[in-house]
């Protein structure tokens, strides 16, 4: 039960997780100046929790100890509380997350840090219970030692926050002395070492997607035409199909499994999966043609458009797991709900289909799948013309909260997919949302000085955009590029990329920051470079670097994207399976890469250039477009072009294969050839 009684200094906030709590009787702070000076003041020690408002556990600790005021008596009298939400601040959450494993071996959300006034931690950890159960410490007896500690063994604690803060202020700044295939093949390994031949995905559970490592084996399987690689990725897209990780009902899918089978989901749904879910599911669909995968990608975007989508163009951050104080109640379903819904022959053909059974798979409810449905992948017409009155029913029976923070790093995200879904697809709809989202970045997410901004909710934007905002925008705007090979996107592109290399570039040792130089000084100023959930900004940078410095063959660009490179392969040494984007980037330059500038004549021969390019997996493919209209500028982007016309009054294709070129040809089967 929430205390509406109770206002603390969250309730002027704009974000939704840090409004669930701005009636808890704890006295939170947002992060800021006012709890520091207060805490410097009062000679108090800071608890700072760190979250998001589709967390499944943060709900939790809410409900048993934000809400109860014996543990707001503790935290109001011995301590300065701060709340921060993970997706508006990730450069804060960066720090301490990185102070957590470093302290635990582990972290997660919710995040827990216990640190001086002057921000250095001295303890972390994630979710506490109230009260010490078995050998998990409750968080009563945690602010009772800590608050206890602070007044008898002050000093001691300072000396070890400072040992804290030394151990986690080095940042990798070393460089491979140059890129081998061995890091290639020694991820490769890892891949196949950890697949699950029986149910798809990687380890044991919980499983998550990570979309990013089977766009990765994608690329290996086209470079190195290894079945294996083909066959881990269609057998982890097709198994999380049929688990109940989808939403069979109003499609999109959740954050992991907490099974091996990908039954059980963590049932919250997260913008950023869905994105490179419908990234793979495309990819996979270009290369094995199969309409088992353009389906998934199809009802993927149905999801985001009907659920995630605003009417500015932006989208929606996540759905939550809880509904009601209970972990996927608006998702499961029981027998007699669904011939209620459906009528009994209707309702005994859907729970067949979906093996519903009498007693669940789920609390004594059912998640719907078809892991015992040996033909999930041939589209019902019948099955699906019911499943809008089960959709329908779903939205009357319970609530389900919305993150409606539209983020820029994971719009941009977005964006990327739904362009991809047009330059596969071909459907005009995709790049008119693909469109509307970009516009809606640089418009609604960018300030005056064409700096990017991080969140925006009711009309506001906010926040000091980090790596994660310029280099996933950049990705957006190349892939807008590469599906409609529209100029000013390239444009933008460039003139984006130099900002992120002015703003976080390491001119000293190599790599990005993940926050600029003039943004608010935290502890230390961390480089991300893991590809964990989603993919790090120190990859998509990466990636971006290589595909701009082969459109424009800016010497600068190629050098920095040599220097970035080897940054990420000395990271990546270990366990080079945890970097697979940074991967992708260094297969791209070990393997033969084309570069084409096509001079197009007519309208039509742009058109047909797309039904080409279409149907082919290109991922080191570089295609430049110049016409009559966009001659000028792509000759100030990319120099070299300005003695690529046409000729002979026909459309004139200039291709240059691994650093040497060739006559240049006119006949679109001859290009289609030479692709192929």
């Amino acid at each position: 039960m929430a205390f509406y009684k109770y206002n603390n200094k969250l309730i002027n906030e704009k974000s939704p997780y840090l409004l669930q709590h701005a009636h808890n009787p704890v006295n939170w702070f947002p992060w800021g100046e006012e709890a520091f000076e207060k805490a410097k003041t009062e000679n108090k020690p800071i608890f700072l929790s760190i979250g998001y408002s589709t967390c499944h556990w943060c709900h939790v600790m809410e409900r048993e100890s934000f809400e109860d005021l014996e543990v707001a008596e503790i935290l109001n009298k011995h301590f300065i509380s701060i709340k921060v939400d993970k997706e508006e601040r990730p450069d804060i959450d960066a720090v301490y997350m990185r102070v957590c494993q470093a302290m635990t071996g582990s972290g997660g959300w919710p995040l827990t840090i216990i640190m001086t006034p002057s921000q250095q931690p001295f303890f972390a950890g994630t979710y506490f219970p109230k009260t010490s159960r078995f050998n998990i410490l409750g968080l009563l007896d945690l602010l009772k030692a800590c608050a206890q500690q602070w007044g008898n063994n002050r000093e001691q604690l300072i000396r070890s926050s400072n040992q804290i803060v030394k151990a986690v202020q080095t940042n990798g700044d070393k460089q491979a002395e140059k890129l081998s295939i061995d890091i290639i093949i020694k991820a490769k390994i890892q891949f196949v070492q950890s697949f699950d031949d029986v149910y798809g995905g990687f380890g044991t559970s919980p499983k998550f997607p990570s979309p990013h490592n089977l766009m990765f084996l994608l690329r290996l399987y086209k470079f190195d035409n290894d079945e294996r690689c083909l066959l881990m990725v269609e057998k982890t897209l097709r198994q999380m199909y049929r688990g109940g990780i989808f939403d069979h009902i109003g499609f999109g899918f959740s954050r992991y499994s907490t099974d091996d089978k990908w039954l059980v989901p963590h049932f919250e749904k997260m913008l950023y999966d869905n994105a490179l879910l419908l990234a793979a599911y495309l990819e996979t669909y270009q290369i094995t043609k199969d309409d088992f995968y353009k389906m998934t990608a199809e009802k993927i975007i149905d999801y985001i458009f009907l659920e995630m989508t605003d009417q500015s163009g932006g989208f929606y951050c996540a759905q939550d797991a809880d509904s009601e104080g209970q972990e996927g109640k608006f998702y499961v379903f029981t027998q007699d709900e669904i011939k209620d819904v459906l009528g009994a022959d209707d309702g005994e053909k859907f729970i067949d289909y979906f093996g519903v059974t009498p007693n669940g798979n789920f609390e004594g409810k059912n998640i719907l799948n078809l892991l015992n449905n040996d033909s999930y992948d041939k589209h019902c017409d019948y099955i699906e013309s019911l499943i809008p009155k089960l959709y329908d029913y779903r939205l009357t029976r319970t609530k389900l909260h919305k993150d409606d923070k539209i983020l820029t790093s994971w719009n941009a995200l977005m964006v990327t997919a739904l362009a991809k879904a047009y330059e596969i697809l071909g459907e005009t709809k995709y790049l008119n949302a693909a469109e509307k989202g970009m516009k809606f970045i640089l418009s609604s997410l960018t300030d005056k000085n064409g700096g990017m901004l991080v969140s925006y909710r009711n009309e506001k934007a906010s926040g000091t955009g980090g790596l994660d905002d310029y280099a996933y925008t950049v990705w957006a705007l190349l892939s807008l590029y590469k599906a409609t090979f529209t100029a000013e996107h390239l444009k933008n592109a460039v003139s984006l990329n130099n900002e992120m290399v002015n703003r976080f570039w390491d001119n000293e040792n190599g790599g990005f920051y993940l926050s600029a130089e003039n943004a608010e000084k935290l502890i230390y100023r961390p480089k991300e470079t893991y590809d964990g959930a989603i993919p790090s900004g120190n990859s998509v940078a990466a990636y971006c670097l290589i595909k701009l410095s082969a459109i424009t063959a800016d010497v600068k660009l190629q050098e920095i994207a040599d220097i970035q490179l080897r940054f990420l392969a000395n990271e990546a040494e270990e366990y080079p399976s945890g970097f697979s984007f940074a991967l992708i980037s260094i297969l791209n330059v070990l393997n033969p890469s084309m570069e084409i500038v096509c001079a197009l004549s007519s309208e039509d021969d742009l058109q047909k250039l797309k039904q080409i390019t279409r149907k082919k997996f290109l991922p080191n493919t570089t295609i430049l477009v110049k016409d009559e209209r966009n001659s000028q500028q792509i000759e100030n982007i990319a120099e070299y072009t300005k003695e690529c016309n046409v000729t002979d009054d026909k459309s004139t294709f200039y291709i240059c294969e691994n650093r040497a070129c060739s006559q240049p040809i006119h006949d679109f089967s001859q290009l289609e050839k030479r692709l192929t």
